[in-house]
Formats: structure tokens, C-alpha cells, sequence
């Protein structure tokens, strides 16, 4: 491993900057969403409503029953500006972990399978200290919206806008690394397989044998539940 990289590690494992916990972003996960998010199963509160005119613009039902109890969205009105706007939390952070430079897949077709009335998709990111950097949006839901990562993001918060009332069953959402707009259209439903927050309980280093100027690095991680 290269000495840069080796000191980026060694900061987060002595925890010299902050307490933690820390992100792990698999590059082969196919939908960074949680399991029952990914299928609009369970608890409410892994989504949140933001609109214009208040909260009760949009109202989740079903879910508060049980963690494998479907979802069902009722928009109750459309204010005159904005919104409502569904979002996807993630249970520790601001938003999903992501990498600058990097793309990211987002996409709703169980709510379009349902019939909808979307106008958009969305997705607001926001740096290290969780302040809002900027947003992006798409006025066309009917295929993924693939978006580059900014300069400065370390949390991706995707959405989805509503443009009329009415109630549809939430089903699969897809948040995912990469340009997978393709195999999305094609039918892939890939399954939520999270992001979860970390906490290293073990650290080791040791100077390869024959060039100081790279070491090997151990790190042991325990997948952290709550903040």
C-alpha cells in the first residue's frame, strides 16, 4: 500500500480526526440501500418528507406494523412551490456514503410500477460536516437517473418529487454505485444490501520486506447498529 494511502488508514484507525464510526463503500454492491428500505418494507422513519406546505403532505402507512409490512405512500396535497419530496435516510449519517468523482445509479420503479405521479428524481449532497453542498434532479423518473459524484460530497441523500395526490404501494428502490441504468431498464432488481457504519477494533501495520516505501495494513471492523 502506498505511504499516502497508509497514513489516511492510520488516521481513521487512531481516530485522529473524528471518533467515527467509518464508511466502507463496496464497489461490488449491487443497491447500498438497507434490505427493507430497498423493498419499501418496515419501519417509517427510514424515509423522511420535506414540502413546501409541512409534512403531512405526504404520509407513509403500513409499515409501523411490522418490518416486513409494505409501505403504502398517500400524497394528501401538492403545495403551490416544491414538493412533497420522499427522502431515503440512511440510519447513521446525513446520506449514503459516496466518493467524489465516482457515479451513482438512483432509481424508483416500484413506485412507477404503481403508478405514480412523480416529476422528479433527486439527489442532495452534502460534505463531511453535513452541510449542503448542492442538489441535482432529473424531470424524467421513467429511467435511472446516473449522476456523477461532486467535488467536496462525502454523503449522497436521494429522493423523489411528487407532482399530484393519490396512494401507491412503495415497492424497490435502487441506490447504487456505478452506471448500472442498463441492467435497471433490463429488469435487474437488485437487492438492498446496505451501507452500514463500522467501528475498527483492531489496527497492525508492518513495513513490506524489501521497500519501506510500502507497508501492509490490518484493519478489523465491527458493524456498529446505532450512531
Amino acid at each position: 500500500m502506498q505511504r499516502d494511502d497508509v497514513r489516511h488508514l492510520d488516521r481513521l484507525a487512531r481516530r485522529l480526526d473524528q471518533l467515527g464510526p467509518v464508511a466502507v463503500l463496496d464497489p461490488l454492491a449491487g443497491n447500498l440501500l438497507g434490505g427493507g428500505q430497498a423493498a419499501g418494507l418496515g419501519n417509517p422513519a427510514r424515509w423522511a418528507v420535506t414540502s413546501a406546505s409541512g409534512s403531512s403532505d405526504l404520509i407513509l402507512y403500513g409499515g409501523d406494523y411490522g418490518e416486513h409490512v409494505p409501505n403504502t405512500v398517500s400524497v394528501e396535497a401538492i403545495p403551490p412551490s416544491n414538493g412533497p419530496d420522499l427522502f431515503f435516510q440512511h440510519p447513521t449519517w446525513t446520506g449514503y456514503p459516496v466518493a467524489p468523482g465516482t457515479a451513482v445509479t438512483w432509481w424508483v420503479p416500484g413506485l412507477l410500477a404503481a403508478g405514480a405521479a412523480l416529476s422528479q428524481l433527486r439527489i442532495e449532497w452534502y460534505d463531511v460536516a453535513n452541510s449542503l453542498l448542492s442538489a441535482a434532479a432529473t424531470n424524467t423518473p421513467l429511467v435511472p437517473m446516473v449522476h456523477t459524484v461532486p467535488a467536496g460530497a462525502a454523503y449522497a441523500r436521494p429522493a423523489v418529487r411528487f407532482s399530484a395526490k393519490g396512494m401507491w404501494v412503495m415497492g424497490e428502490s435502487v441506490l447504487a454505485l456505478g452506471d448500472v441504468s442498463a441492467a435497471l431498464l433490463a429488469g435487474d432488481r437488485p437487492t438492498g444490501e446496505g451501507c452500514p457504519s463500522y467501528s475498527i477494533t483492531r489496527y497492525s501495520h508492518a513495513a513490506m520486506a524489501g521497500d519501506g516505501a510500502f507497508r501492509d495494513i490490518g484493519l478489523e471492523l465491527v458493524e456498529v447498529s446505532g450512531p
